[in-house]
């Protein structure tokens, strides 16, 4: 599913409200994970999961095609740990 997907489907779901009005509630929803992830917070939607901020350290790499060691500079990279409630609906467990 994609974002526009998502706005018609709560639209659909919704008909009392405007979609525009649903696109900025969408649209304000994921700008307040992606400050809050960030600025290194951990966003929690119960249920569904947590996304937090993993760090990676500096490494020596190996560039694949020549085989020739490079650097690779410490990097911060998403990361989602899924809920119970998701992680027993994908596995067919229901409540």
């Amino acid at each position: 599913m994609i974002r526009s997907e998502l706005i018609q489907k709560i639209a659909d779901e919704n008909p009392h409200l405007y979609q525009r009005d649903v696109e900025r509630i969408v649209n304000t929803i994921f700008e307040e994970v992606i400050e809050a992830m960030a600025r290194g917070d951990r966003v929690e939607l119960r249920g569904f999961g947590a996304f937090s901020v993993k760090k990676r350290d500096a490494r020596t790499g190996r560039n694949p095609r020549t085989g020739e060691s490079v650097e690779v500079d410490e990097k911060h990279v998403p990361f989602f740990k899924t809920g119970k409630l998701l992680r027993d609906r994908l596995n067919g467990k229901a409540d």
